[in-house]
């Protein structure tokens, strides 16, 4: 069993930042793949941001040069340090944690950033 706890949402004006994390527990395997997704209403989801347990992150178009993604790997724990936050980055955030074959999802956090 897995469970992914994620923080760090809220409401923030635009140009402001904000930190999410999301800490996993249960049975962790020293090979994954974490990351972030987000949702807005009437959208698909889409990633965000990920990386490797390797080292290796990716990071979306949309927010790269803003978003920064980190891992604390003796804390089974990811970062996402958004900055120069834009209205149009309002979702659901939500953790993901994949590790063969299953993937796993956060309960999501809600970023809202006001114009």
């Amino acid at each position: 069993q897995v469970q992914l706890v994620e923080s760090g949402g809220g409401l923030v004006q635009a140009g402001g930042s904000l930190r999410l994390s999301c800490a996993a527990s249960g049975s962790i395997f020293s090979i994954n793949v974490m990351g972030w997704y987000r949702q807005a209403p009437g959208k698909q989801r889409e990633l965000v941001a990920e990386g490797t347990s390797g080292g290796t992150t990716t990071v979306a178009d949309s927010v790269k040069g803003r978003f920064t993604i980190s891992r604390d790997s003796a804390k089974n724990t990811i970062y996402l340090q958004m900055n120069s936050l834009k209205p149009e980055d309002t979702a659901v955030y939500y953790c993901n944690l994949f590790q063969h074959p299953r993937n796993y999802w956060g309960q999501g956090t809600q970023v809202t950033v006001s114009s």
